[in-house]
């Protein structure tokens, strides 16, 4: 059965592989050029000099490309690896013979299932742990890991993203029994899941750390956006800052959130405590000493990797969900 497998899946397989052994080697010899660009930096480079700004100019195309090649992977295995392995065979009229045989239709799609997933796997764990170490000195330099699009295309996520993808598009090959209409559906489903998860899973797959953040001299530094709200010159418009967490997912405070004294009074333009001529922001070496905070609800960064498990093991929970159904549909559906 195996072998059998094999000989019906070599050809994606070889494509596949090819593929895969040209992205390896480009993103080996520009990976190895970027980390030698990176270690040639001077020693007192802090990540704002114009080295590194050139370093960053000159690989950001590499660094979409890379992250492009894992975002996009699972999708097209599951399309194209997934939804022909049963339709193809119900378009063709070929699973009268396959599922006639001594190997019965559940070890046929339990073998076809392990095999292509586990390619899959491979693949798109493959290509992470390319790119996570092509990309590792932007990363350090960002440290932004939490990002949609970096946390998608890093880790262990990969892998759960392939299976799940190949189990969809299986699963909609078998209801839909046309190879084409379940790699669209396939493409659309996992892309909509894909948008939904960071929007409205992943946020809470752990609670959040509510905390008040001291304005000091670090965070105002730091920080995406302080100022004030509302109509030039309006003196009710009001002081609002946003923070980054380094490696961190800040989920309220990303925004700009209204700045507290403490009391825990929102201020205004009128009611700062380091007022300035014509209606001007105060300087920010005044206001680090003024007691002032925000309130930010946010993810640390060593849970980085506790989310990366959990969703991984969300997306094979959903493709053995999917398998499931699958096989139920196999015995019922074509009993």
């Amino acid at each position: 059965m195996i072998w059998l497998t094999w000989r019906q899946f070599r050809t994606q397989l070889l494509v596949t592989a090819a593929a895969l052994a040209v992205a390896t080697v480009y993103l080996v010899v520009v990976g190895l050029q970027l980390h030698s660009g990176f270690r040639d930096l001077p020693a007192d480079c802090a990540g704002a000099c114009p080295e590194v700004n050139r370093l960053i100019g000159h690989y950001r195309n590499p660094y979409f490309v890379g992250g492009a090649l894992v975002l996009l992977a699972p999708a097209l295995i599951g399309a194209f690896w997934g939804a022909p392995l049963i339709a193809r065979e119900l378009e063709a009229g070929t699973h009268r013979m396959v599922w006639n045989q001594s190997v019965g239709r559940g070890r046929w799609l339990a073998v076809k299932l392990l095999v292509t997933c586990a390619a899959a796997m491979a693949t798109a764990g493959l290509l992470s742990l390319l790119v996570t170490w092509f990309v590792g000195p932007m990363d350090r330099l960002n440290q932004d890991r939490f990002h949609p699009l970096l946390f998608d295309v890093r880790g262990l996520v990969p892998l759960g993203y392939a299976a799940f993808a190949v189990a969809l598009g299986v699963c909609a090959g078998l209801f839909l029994r046309r190879t084409v209409a379940a790699m669209a559906v396939t493409l659309a489903v996992f892309t909509a899941v894909q948008v939904l998860m960071p929007q409205f899973v992943r946020p809470h797959l752990q609670p959040a750390i509510h905390t008040q953040v001291p304005l000091n001299t670090t965070s105002l530094g730091t920080a995406g956006m302080f100022g004030f709200s509302g109509g030039v010159g309006d003196g009710d418009s009001p002081m609002v800052a946003s923070l980054d967490i380094p490696n961190g997912w800040v989920l309220t405070g990303v925004e700009p959130q209204p700045v507290l004294d403490a009391s825990g009074r929102a201020l205004t333009l009128h009611t700062q405590p380091c007022p300035s001529a014509a209606n001007a922001p105060a300087e920010r070496d005044c206001l680090a000493k003024a007691d002032l905070h925000i309130a930010v609800d946010y993810q640390p960064a060593d849970r980085y990797w506790p989310f990366q498990w959990i969703e991984t093991a969300i997306y094979l929970a959903l493709a053995a969900a999917l398998a499931a159904l699958t096989s139920w549909g196999l015995r019922r559906r074509l009993g």
